[in-house]
């Protein structure tokens, strides 16, 4: 009889694999956590808010929390800092002024350049151990994780809220 895998049968918490995946992302994020806020001054949520925009610039505050995954009180403090350190502006939208487009300045378009390349420096440290084929199995595993995830969700037909995972 074979022995039930980690993955799909786990015995403790340290088997789990949202735990794991929790824990790469913990550890190695300390890495964007100190680069984002010693050399760029800005937080981990700022520095996921600018990446959201820098893909759907100009979308309202609330579609910038859905995609970002925070909740709109979290995104809306992340965008009132980013106000105030000129990496975004915000602009009431005309039909309804209590709902704002958020938009990057040239100063919030040059602060993602010039993080953007080294967060990739990490990204690719942190799978420098793995050979290319393990890469391209990783890749395809993570899209079928997140796919499945996507059909629990919409399956549960719970509306839940966004989820920061504590960033």
């Amino acid at each position: 009889m074979t022995p039930p895998d980690r993955i799909s049968e786990p015995q403790r918490q340290g088997d789990l694999l949202l735990y794991r995946l929790h824990r790469i992302q913990t550890t190695a994020g300390r890495l964007v956590v100190h680069l984002c806020e010693s050399e760029f001054g800005i937080t981990r949520r700022e520095w996921r808010v600018l990446s959201v925009l820098n893909e759907h610039e100009g979308v309202l505050s609330s579609v910038l929390a859905e995609h970002a995954m925070l909740d709109r009180a979290r995104t809306s403090r992340a965008l009132t800092s980013l106000a105030a350190k000129k990496l975004v502006t915000r602009q009431p939208r005309p039909s309804d002024r209590r709902e704002v487009h958020v938009f990057l300045t040239d100063e919030g378009r040059h602060r993602y350049a010039q993080i953007l390349p080294r967060v990739m420096a990490i990204n690719r440290e942190l799978v420098s151990g793995l050979s290319a084929p393990q890469r391209q199995q990783l890749d395809q595993i993570v899209d079928a994780l997140q796919a499945q995830a996507g059909r629990m969700l919409a399956a549960s037909k719970a509306r839940l809220a966004p989820l920061d995972g504590g960033d």
